[in-house]
């Protein structure tokens, strides 16, 4: 069991560290967006590239968080990347835990 527990753990670790990345990537582009940056650089265009599809429908599904000149999804992005982290991973290093101790008992350890 303990091979089932070590692959829990990896995915949970690699999930935490690709939502991680990509809260950063979403900060740097936001805060890249209040300075108005050349579209043709390439580190721009792939961080556009790489938030813009989400945000898009972040602000077709809720219109309110556009509002007065300020665009909050990216805001609702991190929260939910937040949320994502603690919830999800959370639950799997948990269940890698439990899967863990179940091996452990079973075994008499």
């Amino acid at each position: 069991m303990f091979l089932l527990e070590n692959f829990i753990q990896a995915i949970a670790f690699t999930l935490d560290s690709l939502l991680s990345i990509y809260f950063w990537i979403v900060l740097i582009s936001a805060l890249l967006s209040w300075v108005n940056p050349d579209p043709r650089n390439p580190i721009v265009r792939f961080l556009y590239g790489v938030t813009e599809p989400v945000l898009y429908h972040i602000r077709r599904r809720l219109p309110f968080v556009v509002a007065g000149g300020f665009d909050l999804s990216p805001l609702v992005l991190m929260i939910g990347i937040q949320f994502t982290r603690m919830l999800v991973v959370k639950s799997l290093f948990d269940l890698s835990l439990r899967v863990g101790g179940i091996s452990g008992h079973l075994h008499g350890v």
